[in-house]
């Protein structure tokens, strides 16, 4: 007897061939679906970098703490603790066998806890290690991005005027001045291109004072080049203006009503 492809299904070994072939192609199958390849868990810039070499990636553990009970507690500062503990715990129980393994290899590592990630820099073999892991989740590329400086166009006036901003009217912002809250005691810490500390609207503002006390009140993480500022500048610069101007919005005040 023939089948419709012509092959005779007769011969009793002929049938037990062909299912013995089919179990083997179904489990070859099944064993490809549980498997996934380990460059699924990597974002593809890591795959791209990493075969030029070292790169820089973050292995995010799949162990990341359950916050959910926080918003059952009341108290501003029992949430602020449960997610503080939450958080470290989490970071504590995880990384140790995935910093031994790092450590072992000898690669640049820096843990963090917000995110239960260690940010690693290395080579492909290293991030397939990684990804092989059962404990990582993912691993999450870090590329350096550049951003675009800030335009000036004609008309721009870096005084602006002298009263308080219709920015800062159309929240309502000097309502709650009126009403007692002043933000006085908070610390608002700013990163963009810099700050002008002695501007007239900043400096009495300004956590080291007007005598200018910049130990602990500012870092330059801008460690080469630097624009008109240079690298490293031991007290606060501003390259463009553009920060200066967001911790105007922020904070600024020149006693005289320009707020």
């Amino acid at each position: 007897m023939l089948d419709s492809a012509g092959l005779e299904m007769e011969n009793p070994m002929i049938r037990r061939t062909l299912s013995l072939a089919t179990m083997m192609i179904l489990a070859a199958a099944v064993l490809t679906a549980a498997e996934p390849r380990w460059q699924d868990k990597v974002d593809p810039w890591v795959l791209d970098t990493g075969r030029a070499g070292d790169t820089e990636f973050l292995v995010v553990l799949a162990d990341q703490a359950d916050l959910s009970a926080a918003g059952a507690l009341a108290p501003k500062a029992e949430k602020g603790a449960f997610v503080f503990r939450a958080l470290t715990a989490a970071a504590e129980r995880s990384q140790p066998p995935v910093l031994a393994a790092l450590d072992a290899r000898g690669v640049e590592v820096q843990p963090f806890w917000i995110v239960n990630m260690i940010w690693v820099r290395g080579d492909l073999a290293m991030v397939e290690a990684m990804a092989r892991r059962g404990d990582v989740a993912r691993i999450n590329a870090n590329p350096r991005v550049r951003g675009a400086d800030p335009v000036h166009t004609a008309g721009d006036d870096p005084g602006g005027p002298e009263a308080v901003e219709w920015n800062i009217q159309r929240v309502n912002a000097d309502d709650v001045w009126a009403a007692g809250t002043t933000g006085v005691g908070a610390v608002i810490g700013g990163q963009d291109t810099g700050y002008l500390w002695n501007h007239v609207a900043l400096v009495n503002k300004y956590r080291g004072g007007p005598a200018g006390s910049h130990d602990y009140n500012w870092h330059d993480a801008i460690h080469s080049g630097g624009g008109v500022c240079g690298a490293n500048s031991p007290f606060p610069c501003d390259d463009y203006g553009h920060g200066t101007h967001t911790m105007g919005t922020m904070v600024g005040d020149d006693g005289a009503g320009n707020q």
